[in-house]
């Protein structure tokens, strides 16, 4: 099952999720633009979920409109957090990440790329293009023998590079330019010359400026 949604319903997504994992057979899941909100809990269904190397992943707090007064309120709180629960489920069996850090997660809209989607739990792979053999070389005949090259594990392990991945959260990036725009405003303004000189050498030039006046 390819996914390229930005999400939806998260009942809708719950129904979908279920249906999947009822499935006999083993669910392939390949997000190949966008996992976001109630999608990605419809990707947390597949026994293999593929990445695609430009794609993303995003998770958040469940959303909804409510109206009326403190009661239906608190009605509809206790229904988000419930919501929640059922949602972090999804994201606990695929990962094995703590409740407590998914719930950080969603709490702080964390979006994800492919490497930190795999790095986290909630994908497996990420999608590759399949390699195309190498054209086979002219064999030249030779009365000795070829002897086979052992591989070199530390060198592979050197040459191997590292991927980078990104983790991006749009409340801490709020929270962190606030923090900054406060520390700023806190900074005293810088005192101007004038407000140091005393007031006896004031009131001498204006003493001046009246004998030419």
């Amino acid at each position: 099952m390819w996914i390229n949604s930005p999400g939806g319903d998260c009942v809708a997504a719950a129904q979908i999720y279920n249906m999947l994992m009822d499935y006999k057979g083993n669910v392939t899941v390949k997000i190949d633009g966008i996992a976001a909100s109630a999608a990605s809990v419809i990707a947390m269904a597949g026994a293999k979920v593929y990445v695609s190397p430009v794609s993303m992943l995003m998770i958040h707090n469940p959303m909804t409109v409510a109206m009326g007064n403190a009661a239906d309120m608190e009605k509809a709180i206790e229904m988000l957090s419930s919501v929640k629960d059922s949602i972090i489920n999804a994201y606990e069996i695929k990962t094995g990440l703590s409740r407590a850090r998914l719930s950080h997660l969603m709490d702080a809209e964390t979006w994800m790329d492919a490497n930190k989607a795999v790095e986290l739990g909630f994908a497996d792979e990420i999608l590759s293009r399949p390699k195309l053999a190498a054209p086979q070389k002219e064999e030249e005949t030779s009365t000795e023998p070829e002897k086979a090259e052992e591989p070199d594990e530390e060198k592979e392990k050197q040459e191997e590079p590292k991927k980078a991945s990104m983790l991006f959260s749009r409340k801490a990036l709020e929270a962190e330019f606030m923090n900054k725009l406060r520390r700023l405003t806190e900074q005293k303004p810088a005192v101007p010359d004038s407000a140091e000189r005393p007031v006896k050498d004031i009131m001498a030039r204006l003493d001046t400026i009246k004998k030419f006046m």
